[in-house]
């Protein structure tokens, strides 16, 4: 039973590269019943939450409240410690760094019982895992992906490959992926598991505050063959058929407006009308594999809201559900050294014949077209400064709070971000951010704004038309003030040149204003100065792939990415 009076609990589950319209809230044909039930019943749905547009960064944003230039994930360590101009910067330790407070310790000062269970990212050396950061108890995959099952990947020598090695951590230890990880894991019920073992451990007289970041559906796509089954037919007609029919379940739904213009698809790869039929048996096994991962997902955070109802704290609970960014559209394709190296990683240590994928050796992931189905309208996909990458779908349950205006079931459509969410909790817990300084260290002040009212119906909005936002990693570059939003893409993705658009009028991203509204450019590059110097970032001009030695030089300037017609 619930102690009375009791302190709100915190749960944030954070889910890997999940699509926009992936989830049947949202528009998707996905099977996700509890993510539905938590969304329309006793929750809100918010379309216009906004992510950085890669996995490590948004968390640093998450756990800090500010800007990832500031708290140390600048660009992601994967990437800068091999860039150059990037490597030992600060602001790009590749770490969550000393210069924020994270959330946890904040709650945790304040009595709160703090556990994370799932994918850290901010950090591989002991110095910087979870229990460093206010974590009282941790169950962790440090780096930012690895198989969904059990299957440890070792060269001839018996040691494991370093491209996803199973660094996984409990508390102060690490972990033989070997002997410690059970014969049965698969991931996304080993992180649930431990997470109800966490909210179990939690003393009776204190709240708790717990971090569920799943590794799903991030790639390699592994699940369940007749999980994979059960979504056989379902993508036959291939992804602009998907994206259509989500697009129209979304609109039916109120996700999305009636004069909304989606972004065309672009890409690197073959239509779906020129594939040959064994191609495209691959193909869609890999999407139904991917299809099973979220239903998974699904079932498990099932479990957990089960599990907090039976101990009647389901309605005592802020639960927050999130993606970390826009679905993974294996931008990587398109740099071809590395896409050389992860051919030849897979081709070595794997098995993606048809009858093989979704098992423990196989690693497949889905492309651009795919994902674009599930970014839609928007613009691209994970990595891109455009919305496709940034937009994700969030659901916010928490009875007390909105029952207070009658606001379950709403969708709720003004902007908001991941920074915002620290501000949030600690308004909703009744905690105070230490300001300035934490520990006898300077700290950032949070730039996100609590939701608290906005929430509960108190308030329209959370940021006013006057609020700048900005955007940055692997050089493409994105500032926002009220309904405007300048975007500068370098080539060979872009036109390496400020791009505008109303972003309310049209989140597809489809009418360059740039010339039309001259002076609203000029003053949203005016505050791109302004937060470039704020956050401390370092901006790349065309040396930004130099790590890849990047051999596009095309005199015609022709763009590497073909537009599909509707």
């Amino acid at each position: 039973m619930a102690v009375p009076n009791k302190r709100p609990n915190f749960l944030i589950i954070v889910a890997d590269d999940l699509g926009y319209t992936d989830l049947s809230p949202f528009g998707g044909e996905i099977h996700t019943p509890n993510l539905d039930k938590l969304a329309t019943q006793n929750g809100v749905r918010l379309t216009d939450f906004h992510t950085a547009s890669a996995c490590s960064p948004t968390r640093s944003m998450l756990l800090s409240g500010t800007d990832n230039h500031i708290a140390g994930l600048g660009q992601m360590a994967e990437f800068a410690i091999r860039h150059n101009k990037l490597r030992d910067q600060p602001g790009y330790e590749g770490y969550l760094n000393d210069k924020v407070v994270a959330l946890p310790e904040i709650l945790q000062d304040d009595g709160y019982f703090t556990f994370i269970s799932g994918k850290w990212h901010l950090g591989l050396k002991r110095p910087y895992w979870p229990i460093r950061r206010g974590f009282a108890r941790s169950w962790c995959l440090l780096p930012g992906a690895g198989n969904h099952f059990k299957y440890v990947v070792k060269d001839s020598n018996g040691n494991q490959i370093p491209f996803l090695p199973n660094l996984y951590v409990e508390d102060d230890k690490q972990l033989n992926a070997d002997e410690d990880l059970p014969d049965d894991f698969y991931s996304t019920v080993t992180f649930t598991d431990k997470a109800i073992e966490f909210i179990d451990s939690t003393p009776k007289e204190q709240p708790f505050f717990g971090l569920l970041t799943y590794t799903a559906p991030h790639w390699p796509y592994q699940a369940p063959q007749e999980r994979i089954a059960k979504y056989k037919g379902i993508y036959d007609l291939g992804p602009e058929d998907l994206r259509k029919k989500r697009l129209q379940r979304a609109l039916d739904l109120g996700i999305i407006g009636e004069n909304v213009k989606p972004h065309p698809i672009t890409t690197l790869r073959k239509d779906w009308k020129d594939l040959t039929p064994e191609e495209k048996e691959i193909e869609l096994k890999i999407v139904q594999t991917y299809a099973a991962m979220v239903e998974i997902l699904d079932e498990n955070i099932g479990r957990i809201i089960d599990h907090l109802k039976a101990k009647d704290e389901l309605d005592n609970t802020f639960i927050l559900f999130m993606s970390d960014n826009g679905a993974e559209g294996m931008i990587m394709e398109a740099l071809p050294l590395s896409n050389q190296r992860i051919t030849s990683f897979v081709d070595e240590f794997y098995d993606n014949s048809l009858e093989n994928i979704g098992n423990f050796n196989s690693f497949t992931f889905y492309g651009d077209q795919w994902a674009q189905a599930a970014t839609a309208p928007h613009s691209m996909y994970k990595f891109w400064a455009t919305e496709g990458a940034i937009v994700c779908p969030l659901i916010v349950h928490y009875p007390p709070l909105l029952k207070s205006q009658n606001q379950q079931g709403k969708i709720l459509k003004e902007f908001t971000t991941v920074m915002d969410i620290l501000p949030t909790v600690l308004d909703i817990a009744g905690v105070d951010h230490p300001g300035q300084e934490y520990q006898g260290r300077k700290v950032a002040i949070p730039r996100g704004k609590s939701w608290k009212n906005y929430l509960s119906g108190e308030s329209p909005l959370v940021h006013d038309e006057n609020t700048v936002t900005g955007w940055e990693l692997f050089g493409q570059q994105a500032i926002r003030k009220g309904h405007f939003k300048a975007v500068y893409i370098p080539k060979p993705f872009g036109p390496e040149k400020w791009q505008l658009f109303n972003i309310i009028e049209d989140p597809g991203e489809t009418n360059d204003l740039a010339e039309t509204k001259a002076d609203i450019l000029q003053e949203l590059t005016n505050h791109w100065a302004v937060y470039a110097a704020e956050t401390g970032l370092i901006e790349l001009g065309p040396d930004i792939f130099d790590v890849e030695k990047f051999p596009y030089d095309d005199p015609k300037n022709e763009p590497i990415f073909r537009t599909i017609k509707d």
